[in-house]
């Protein structure tokens, strides 16, 4: 017994010591030629991207050895790579000379024809399941979905357009592409195009001739690209690191989530789930595929809530990843007067209500069914979110707290109603012009005070509830203030109409 113990150890000692000396001469993955030629130049040029890119996962590995990896731990979707790709890193060259043809914007730059946006079509050369999902995804055709919208439209109008006042009246003018780039298309996403070659002088490298775009620079989530691609994955996984770190923590969501509008990331800040990341979250461990529910964090995320791959330490799956985050959504409650359930398609400007509006519910919050989702899959999607919540509370606590964001919808749907009641009085009796007059619905005070009611209001109290941020439902932009700017609107309908 003695001797096979001796035995076992040597044995062990050689195979630990075999293993570091596998180690110390293991090589880091190739870099394909056009990559080193891009690096030498641009460790100078631009030394903060060339480093980002070195840190990143792409620069340690190759997709051959990422595809070999078991199903749970994969972080690529693809099973099959071009052959020149295969063996590389995923580096400079790899991402901005893919499919040149398919960029109007490709031009010629050490002798390699380049892009300067990559594009989500680029990134589906590893990751089409991703891109498959995200396709899908309202965020996908968030461009679209303002743009093609003309009510959606008018109001983006009438908030970013400049304003002169003359001869005692506000003269309005349309906002110019830049401002519009700046403001909704800066998370919406702009659309790109290709309108020239620019000349860039660079005193170390001398003239450079790139191709000028519109929309540019953006990383908006409907960004259409010059390929004609929709989305930008670096929205979530930013440039040149592309890491799942980011992507993975609440701030990153921010960027187009804070408010009024949408006061997710300050709602998630006061929350519970928020304290515990905020006292705890260094420790936890954001990189890891699959995300450990209890081991590798303590508390959700956004991601973990509506992105994320999960198992308990046992290895067994909560539930999937999915870039398709609509999947864990049954209800619009944000955004829009009356929240509703979600839309069939990720492309809401085909949506036509009974008023002959693109919008998912009329006036009096009927809803447009026939472009929304059932109740089998409202059903279907409520019980995906009930898993993430169960992998942290029992089966009561997840049920009560979403019997509560049903309560709420009722709630802040009906005092909608009312609001609007009292909008549609003011046009009827002509104390402000609207629709029926060919007028903006969103440039007279009663108006505007209708849009805060439902846009600031009614959603923070929903989203409050929704994540258990209570005091963002009640003082700071909730109850109080929803039923505050009712009674204002109520007392101006009647002091005007006597003054009438």
């Amino acid at each position: 017994m003695l001797r096979q113990f001796i035995i076992f150890m040597a044995l062990l000692t050689g195979a630990a010591a075999s293993h570091v000396a596998n180690d110390a001469n293991a090589t880091e993955p190739p870099l394909s030629e056009a990559t080193e030629a891009c690096l030498e130049c641009h460790s100078g040029a631009t030394p903060n991207i060339v480093a980002n890119w070195r840190k990143s996962r792409m620069a340690q590995t190759t997709p051959a050895l990422a595809m070999q990896k078991d199903s749970l731990v994969r972080r690529i979707s693809a099973e099959k790579v071009p052959e020149e790709l295969l063996n590389v890193t995923v580096g400079c060259a790899e991402c901005h000379t893919l499919n040149p043809d398919k960029h109007p914007g490709t031009y010629e730059h050490g002798e390699y024809q380049v892009h300067t946006v990559v594009s989500s079509a680029d990134c589906s050369t590893c990751h089409p399941v991703e891109k498959q999902q995200y396709n899908k995804n309202l965020m996908a055709h968030a461009y679209g979905n303002l743009v093609k919208n003309p009510l959606n439209m008018d109001f983006a109008n009438q908030v970013n357009g400049s304003l002169k006042y003359e001869a005692g009246r506000l003269v309005h003018a349309l906002p110019s592409p830049e401002t519009e780039s700046d403001s909704c298309l800066h998370c919406h996403g702009t659309n790109m195009k290709a309108l020239g070659d620019l000349e860039i002088e660079n005193e170390d490298y001398g003239s450079v001739v790139v191709k000028k775009l519109s929309g540019w620079p953006n990383t908006g989530v409907g960004r259409i690209n010059p390929d004609g691609s929709m989305g930008a994955c670096t929205a979530c996984h930013p440039r040149h690191i592309f890491d799942i770190e980011t992507a993975r923590k609440p701030s990153t969501c921010s960027q187009c989530h804070k408010g009024p509008d949408v006061p997710v990331y300050k709602i998630y800040q006061v929350s519970k789930h928020g304290s515990i990341y905020d006292a705890r979250g260094k420790g936890w461990d954001f990189g890891k595929v699959p995300w450990i529910v209890g081991q590798d964090f303590e508390a959700p995320t956004c991601a973990t809530c509506h992105v994320s791959l999960l198992t308990d330490p046992e290895g067994n799956v909560r539930v999937q990843r999915s870039h398709q985050m609509v999947n864990r959504i049954w209800k619009r409650i944000f955004g829009l007067p009356y929240a509703a359930p979600m839309p069939n398609s990720p492309d809401t400007s085909i949506i036509v209500n009974k008023d002959g509006l693109n919008m998912p519910t009329a006036w009096d919050g009927t809803p447009a069914e026939k472009y929304l989702i059932g109740a089998e899959e409202q059903g279907t999607r409520k019980a995906e979110m009930r898993q993430v919540c169960t992998s942290c509370h029992g089966s009561q606590w997840a049920d009560s707290q979403l019997r509560r964001l049903d309560d709420v919808i009722k709630v802040t749907n009906q005092i909608t109603l009312a609001s609007t009641d009292i909008l549609l009085k003011s046009w009827q009796s002509g104390l402000a012009k609207g629709p029926g007059k060919k007028d903006s619905p969103f440039n007279e005070d009663i108006e505007r005070m209708w849009v805060k009611s439902w846009l600031f209001y009614s959603n923070s109290i929903r989203l409050s509830t929704a994540m258990m941020g209570a005091d963002y439902g009640v003082f700071d932009n909730g109850r109080f203030w929803l039923t505050h700017i009712l009674y204002k609107m109520a007392e101006k309908v009647r002091t005007e109409s006597r003054q009438k």
